[in-house]
């Protein structure tokens, strides 16, 4: 019997990712074949992502574009998965009569009832905030399907989040935390590192730091952490969506001492001043975040820190904008991600007053850039000369053995690569490089 065919898109963040892994894990269990491209599909399913403006325009133009196909008769049936209809439901139906299912987020925990509704052929739509779920009732059975490289993997450690930053809709779209429970997540990377190919374990939520406070009545990322250290297969930790306002000190001598545990961590500010922070419902100051930083700098001499700030928040001044600007100047972060204030319906900062005009947001957002491309320039030179580990990520399409890796101090897809030529490594190898030069954002480098 010829087995059904199913193509996926998955858009947003790598925690959205991994619910688009478990959702072909799911399929794949049932019978499916995966395909990577959306022609002569029985089900093509895109899930989406919504956070801000234009991460809801970009799914909007991706479904119009499978719409085409499955009118062009390339899919039998389209399905739209993930925060786009968990947030905007009943939208959806109205407008787009062409997709014939809808799922919320997590939407792996609908894989049956949308089979059963195919096999019926009536349309399905079922959102999955109502259910209030816990997250660690995953069921072992649903082994993903990875769409990242086989080398590296993300593994989600909770679901949603109780910090309700002012600005921030994930709250009302994925729900309050739900942590898993430390065997589970233990199980799930020795699982991935079976195959022994498996070097590097991204760990993402919504707030990695809060890990645990619901299933355990406080954060346990520390225990977490060294559960995971003791995975000898693992030779990279990685980890991600930090929240200044919850280190601990033990969490950072945790990290300092670990054998696998990367130099370095992912510490969205969002902001530096006192004001705009407290306006952002942030719980946590200026001089907090600068003590942070100092004892992260100190325990951790060779940490790379990757931040991103909100620019244009409602009542940002001249003043606050000045005061993130010399800020930035004086930490000069490894790594920095901005991006213009997103109002987003439903939040708290949408009815704020002092609305700053776009054409301010954009002359700020330049200039930060600008000063942050400067500061890549003096950091990446700074590893000329030096010999790194360095993870091979891929060749270079039509190149002569050219290939692109990281060190531990970029993570995967949002930082620097390391280029690399060489006729005898291949993706996925680790291996010992010097650096050589520098481009913008990359550093070259040859084997030793």
């Amino acid at each position: 019997m010829k087995k059904p065919k199913v193509y996926l898109l998955s858009l947003g963040c790598p925690k959205n990712l991994v619910d688009s892994e478990l959702i072909l894990g799911a399929l794949k269990k049932r019978g499916f074949a995966i395909k990577n491209e959306p022609r002569d599909v029985d089900i093509a399913v895109i899930n989406t992502c919504a956070f801000i403006k234009e991460a809801k325009e970009e799914s909007i133009d991706e479904i119009f574009g499978l719409i085409k196909l499955k009118k062009a008769g390339y899919i039998k049936r389209l399905v739209v998965s993930g925060c786009l209809p968990e947030r905007y439901m009943h939208e959806l139906r109205q407008d787009l009569k062409e997709v014939d299912d809808f799922m919320g987020v997590e939407g792996w925990r609908h894989i049956d009832a949308l089979l059963k509704s195919r096999k019926k052929g009536i349309k399905y739509s079922e959102v999955t905030s109502h259910i209030k779920p816990a997250y660690h009732d995953i069921r072992h059975d649903i082994r993903r399907h990875l769409l990242t490289p086989t080398h590296y993997a993300y593994v989600k450690v909770s679901e949603g989040c109780n910090n309700f930053c002012s600005y921030c809709s994930i709250p009302a779209i994925r729900g309050r935390l739900r942590s898993r429970p430390i065997e589970e997540i233990k199980k799930e990377v020795i699982t991935l590192a079976q195959s022994g190919i498996l070097k590097e374990i991204n760990l993402v939520a919504q707030d990695t730091t809060m890990y645990g406070r619901d299933l355990y009545g406080r954060a346990r990322l520390v225990d977490l952490l060294k559960e995971l250290d003791q995975i000898k297969k693992i030779t990279w930790i990685r980890l991600l969506y930090t929240h200044p306002a919850h280190f601990s000190r033990e969490l950072v001598e945790t990290i300092g001492s670990s054998c696998h545990i990367c130099r370095y961590l992912d510490l969205p500010l969002q902001h530096i001043s006192d004001g705009i922070l407290k306006k952002m419902n942030r719980k946590v100051s200026k001089k907090k975040i600068c003590e942070l930083i100092y004892l992260l700098r100190k325990k951790i001499p060779d940490i790379s820190l990757r931040t991103s700030f909100i620019i244009g928040f409602p009542g940002e001044s001249d003043r606050d904008f000045n005061e993130l600007l010399e800020f930035v100047k004086e930490i000069k972060f490894e790594h920095l991600g901005a991006f213009m204030y997103s109002c987003e319906e439903n939040t708290p900062a949408s009815g704020f007053k002092d609305q700053v005009p776009e054409k301010v947001k954009k002359e700020r957002y330049d200039i930060l850039l600008e000063v942050q491309r400067e500061i890549s320039r003096e950091i990446l030179q700074g590893y000329v000369g030096k010999n790194l580990k360095v993870l091979v990520d891929e060749k270079l399409p039509d190149s002569d053995n050219t290939y692109l890796g990281r060190t531990e101090f970029d993570a995967p897809e949002v930082d620097g690569s390391v280029i690399i030529k060489d006729k005898g490594i291949q993706e996925g190898d680790l291996i010992n490089a010097r650096i050589t030069d520098t481009w913008e954002y990359d550093l070259l480098a040859e084997r030793v």
